[in-house]
């Protein structure tokens, strides 16, 4: 064992460049969608963007909505959607909650 962290799903490592080969669009696309605020890659000291697995994750998503016909404003929408959903998911799901206690 090397010691070294696991894979931080949240941690920027991927430049534009590689995040936007990943997922199959343009650098500028990847702008845009910042733009729109579709996605909030991680900034270095200098400024540099820097995607995270979850934000190439998201990225997919996106050009998977454009694919089916959504526009952006559309996208946003949905994306907004979904995070609130799998937020209250994780929410009703923890064990404090109510659905995770024996009635009475």
């Amino acid at each position: 064992m090397t010691g070294l962290p696991g894979p931080d799903g949240d941690r920027g490592v991927y430049g534009i460049s590689v995040a936007a080969e990943l997922v199959g669009a343009g650098a500028q696309s990847l702008r845009l969608y910042e733009a729109r605020g579709l996605v909030e890659p991680a900034r270095t000291a200098g400024g540099t963007r820097r995607y995270s697995a979850n934000d190439v994750e998201r990225l997919r998503r996106i050009n998977d909505l454009l694919d089916a016909g959504v526009n952006l404003v559309g996208i946003a929408m949905l994306l907004d959607l979904q995070d609130e959903n799998a937020r209250l998911r994780a929410e009703n799901d923890s064990p404090g909650s109510r659905r995770g206690r024996a009635p009475g």
